[in-house]
């Protein structure tokens, strides 16, 4: 008897996609990665964009139920030598090209009067200042700002916005820009949970915000962060 009552809460637990269509940009590695792969995992039908030229050409990818805006890009540096391609490329591809996908899917979404889940993959930088991160904290302040302002204008068309800030991801990327104890004891130091984040812990959290679960969950800016942003 206990492990069927057991068995019916795990399933009613489960995420399932099975009949929607999902795109995910910055697909190729990473987050987004393992992000189709989830979402293939719970049946839905993915799109993976990976190139940074075709967000912003992109155009007709027919019905999209499910968006994952998870392409980014880091310049870091001093203020002072910040260059204006810099600038350019930073709010090119964090936010010029997440409003150009959303508003293709968001118009789509409305032509067939159905409802939709989109998550913006953000960053602990739009919450919080950090050194040497100047324009690109000021670019994902741009996703959060973006992601509770279409959360307003359409939710009541059923179209929920979301997004996720994660601290220190341990992608491939990730392991070899901390690895060194000296470059990554001050960030520690400064997470409660004294560890950087894994990536299926932000893959886990996306999925639950694209699912029925989180059904009254809209214009929410969610840190994956051991706590960094409670001190």
């Amino acid at each position: 008897m206990v492990f069927i009552i057991i068995f019916i809460i795990i399933s009613k637990m489960e995420i399932s996609f099975k009949g929607k269509r999902a795109l995910v940009t910055g697909a190729s590695q990473g987050i987004g990665r393992d992000i189709v792969k989830q979402l293939v995992k719970c049946g839905a039908q993915v799109i993976a964009v990976a190139r940074n030229q075709e967000l912003l050409g992109l155009k007709d990818v027919g019905p999209i139920d499910l968006l994952v805006n998870n392409a980014g890009l880091a310049i870091l540096g001093p203020l002072t030598e910040v260059k204006e391609e810099d600038v350019d490329r930073l709010f090119a591809i964090n936010i010029k090209s997440l409003i150009n996908v959303t508003q293709i899917v968001v118009k789509d979404l409305l032509a067939r009067n159905a409802p939709g889940s989109i998550v913006n993959v953000s960053s602990q930088a739009s919450l919080a200042g950090l050194n040497n991160h100047t324009v690109y904290c000021a670019s994902k302040g741009a996703v959060d700002a973006f992601t509770r302002a279409t959360a307003l204008e359409y939710g009541p068309k059923q179209i929920r916005i979301n997004c996720v800030n994660p601290t220190v991801i341990m992608t491939d990327m990730g392991k070899l820009g901390w690895s060194d104890p000296k470059v990554a004891g001050p960030m520690l130091e400064k997470i409660p949970l004294r560890r950087f984040g894994e990536v299926q812990e932000v893959v886990d959290a996306v999925t639950y915000l694209l699912s029925d679960k989180s059904s009254m969950i809209t214009g929410t800016c969610l840190p994956i962060d051991g706590g960094y942003l409670s001190s």
